[in-house]
This record gives C-alpha cells, structure tokens and sequence, in this order.
C-alpha cells in the first residue's frame, strides 16, 4: 500500500472538498459566525489547489477546507494539489465520493508523496514529513496500490542514473519483476543475439562494455488471448559515431523510459491477474563509441531478412524496437504495443507533457482516446502517413533508419517500426517524453510513467 494512505487514525483532521463558490456557499450555510467570518477574512473561494486552516477556540487546527475548482473538480491531479498544500498529520475526508472520485483523490494523494532519494546525503526519512489520508471508504484499494506502485517503479528507474542502470540490471530489474509475480525471464546477452535473431539490438549495443541484451519476460495462461509489449531499453544514448552534442546528451539516461513504462504496465497487468498471455521484451543497450562501433551507412540484415542502410547511429532505438517488434510478431500476438522515448519531433509537435500515439487500428485508437480521458493520461494520435514512406527507402538496401531532410521525424520512425509489423497485427506505438522538465503538483521533475494508466484500463477492458 502507498505510504501517505492509512487506516483510521484517532487523531484525523477533517477535511471538506469544496467544488467552487457555490459549494463553498452552501456549506457555510450551516457553520457558526466564527467559521464564516474567517473564510470571509482569508478570501478562501475554494479554488482548485487552495485550502483553507480552520482552528478550533483552543488553537489546534480542526478542519481543513481545500478547493477543488469547478473545471474536472475531481481531477487526479488536483488532488495530489490538495496533498501537496497540507502542513503534516492525519486528514480524513467528510465528503462522500463515489468510487471513481476516490480512487482519483487517493492515487492522486498517493502521487503526491513520490520521492527519489537514492543519493540524497545524509539519507533522511522524507516519508514521515507529508501528510496522510485516511483510505475514502469507496475506494479500490487494489487499483490505486497498483496504479502507484508501477508508478514509483517507472520513476525510479528512469530516475537513476546509466552508471547504476546499464543494460544488466534493466535486466535484473525485469527479473525482479518476473520472481515477484511467478513470471518466467529470459535474458540473450552479447554474440548469443547472433544466433537468436537480434542483429540490430548486437549492432547498436556492441560498442558499449557493457553487453546489450534483449529481456523476454512472460506470464500467464498461454491458451488466454496474447498481448505482447515491446520498450526501448536504451540506458544511455551517446548517439554514437554520430554523437550528440552536451545539451543533447544531458538526459540521456531517460532513453530507456519505454522500457521502464511497459515494464510499470506490466507490473499492473500482472497484479490484477488479467486473463492474457503476457510477454514483454526490451532491447536493452548502451549507444556508445568504440573501434567496433556501428558506422553511418553501414548496412544490416534484419531478423525478419529486410536490409536497413544505417543513414544515422542516433537513430538507434527504432533498430532495436524492430528486432523486437519481428520477434514479438511470430506469434500473433491479439495486441501489440511499444512504447518508446523515440523521436525529438514528437516532442517538438506536441510538447513534453502529451505523448503521441500511432496505431493501425482506428478501433483501438477510439478506445484509447477514451480511457485517456478518464485516466488523465494524455495521447495525441498521429497519422501513420503513408506517401511519407518513401523518404526512409535506402539507396543500397530496402530502408534507411533515418529520413533525409529532417521533416515529420515522428510518423517517418513510426513508419520505420511499421515495416516490422505483420500486416493484421493490431499495433499501437507511443512516442513519450518519460520525464518532467519542471515539478507539478504529483509530478516532480525526473522520470514520469506516461499513457501507462489509459493503457491499463484498455487491456483491462478488452480482455477482462
């Protein structure tokens, strides 16, 4: 369970959620002169975010107002706002929520209380400092521990630094994962991807001292219908020979937050015990620079037999995300999903905050665009161009991982990642940020866990 979620407490604070004005007005209907006259005084209009510190004749605080706004006033992250603006103690909410309403104010609590404190000097108990919530008594308890949990999961792996999170213990961190909920876990590491059918994954991750690897976890009743997710594990992308610039390269170690969300997905999947045949595989490697590095134009044969001309060694993820993108097809899998930190130009197109989603299915885009909604987790759909297809046709070999020219960066990779894709196959990719420029109420600044809770509530819903 969350830290900042309790049981009863005797010593519970009430708080009182007011949407608004005119419910702040109604609710003062009923108080004595001395409540009313001090919310007059401290101008508290139960704004989204703000509260208001009622104390009792004694000086003890006795009640909490907090806003919650008139625009989605039961907002997830509004709440993790109302958590954030609390002194320490114990609070215990009056209102009665139904139970999608508590389940956003207590994951939103939950939220609110992440932090990352691996290398803080001297280590300090940051947990005994935020206020607590009593659990609301509509609430799913089991959904917000697990939608939290792969949360912190995704936060801290992309959080730590690629000294301390190389392609072995992305690796170790899968298995983790697999020992916890009875899952198998495969790892091919260094040559032996030769023989397995992962050319891109060795070539990309081959001048690093440290061995790629491609992790092949799986779980649950192989006759249930198969859902297959696929993450860039790239733990640090110097951008090869081709190399990037200190700006470019500063945060690099969130280019393995594919890996890390489909890996907090499937921590959620596996907790709920859906009814799928789960598999997840990550190409986990370090981009580095070396004599044996992969060149531009060099030329590599595919696991699935196409030639890709190397036209850039920054374009490293898709070439991984292909390799297993061929593998996960040659068992048709119902749903194939990858998620990946892929292209500049999503960013450029739609910001740091709204990952882009292409798919070929316009069924399971509707779908998805729904569940965002409810989940306030954000996707934009981008279109899977066709006509633009021909800018990534190699000159010496079937494609080049990298369009010419710099133009519709995003849909020019999504349609490099297509190519590996069985026609029939119902795909979604996600090109995501995985990280937080500046802190927001739930949000600290540092790697974020994106699209992982719409994606949740599809799987469950298809196949639940």
């Amino acid at each position: 369970m969350p830290f900042n979620l309790i049981e009863d407490a005797a010593d519970s604070i009430t708080m009182t959620a007011l949407a608004g004005e005119e419910a702040l007005a109604l609710w003062l209907a009923d108080q004595p002169d001395r409540i009313s006259n001090w919310i007059e005084a401290t101008g508290f209009g139960a704004k989204a975010g703000t509260q208001c510190l009622i104390a009792d004749q004694q000086g003890s605080l006795e009640r909490v107002l907090t806003g919650l706004g008139t625009e989605n006033p039961s907002g997830l992250w509004t709440w993790a706002g109302v958590s954030a603006g609390l002194p320490t103690g114990n609070y215990r909410l009056e209102n009665d929520l139904n139970p999608k309403e508590s389940y956003r104010a207590a994951l939103g609590w939950a939220l609110a209380g992440y932090r990352f404190s691996r290398y803080a000097s001297p280590q300090t108990d940051d947990d005994k400092d935020l206020p607590c919530l009593v659990w609301p008594e509509t609430c799913d308890r089991d959904a917000v521990s697990r939608a939290a949990r792969a949360t912190f999961l995704v936060r801290d792996l992309v959080n730590t630094p690629a000294s301390d999170m190389g392609p072995e213990q992305l690796a170790d961190a899968a298995q983790g994962l697999a020992e916890t909920h009875d899952a198998s876990c495969r790892v091919i590491v260094g040559d032996d991807l030769l023989d397995t059918f992962f050319p891109a994954v060795h070539a990309v991750g081959r001048a690093s001292v440290r061995a790629p690897r491609l992790i092949d976890l799986q779980w649950g009743d192989p006759e249930n219908p198969k859902l297959t997710l696929v993450g860039k594990g790239v733990c640090f992308d110097s951008g090869g020979l081709d190399l990037k610039g200190a700006a470019g390269m500063k945060l690099m170690k969130k280019d393995m937050g594919g890996a890390a969300n489909v890996l907090g997905l499937a921590s959620m999947v596996m907790a709920a015990a859906l009814p799928v045949r789960l598999r997840v595989l990550i190409p986990a490697v370090e981009n580095s620079v070396s004599g044996n590095a992969m060149r531009p134009l060099d030329v590599i044969t595919m696991g699935n037999g196409m030639s890709v001309e190397i036209g850039n060694t920054d374009a490293e993820g898709r070439l991984v995300l292909a390799d297993a993108l061929n593998a996960a097809c040659q068992e048709s899998p119902d749903l194939l999903i990858d998620m990946a930190t892929l292209t500049g130009a999503a960013r450029v197109a739609l910001g740091t905050e709204l990952p882009a989603l292409f798919t070929n299915d316009d069924n399971l885009a509707a779908q998805l665009e729904r569940h965002c909604e409810a989940e306030n987790d954000p996707l934009w759909r981008l279109p899977l161009w066709q006509p633009y297809a021909k800018m990534i046709e190699g000159k010496v070999a079937d494609l080049n991982n990298a369009a010419e020219g710099g133009f519709a960066g995003a849909i020019t990779a999504a349609l490099f990642l297509e190519a590996f894709v069985t026609e029939g196959t119902c795909w979604a990719h996600i090109d995501l940020m995985a990280w937080n420029p500046t802190p927001k109420a739930g949000r600290p600044e540092g790697g974020e866990a994106m699209s992982m809770r719409a994606l949740f509530a599809l799987i469950a819903e298809r196949f639940d």
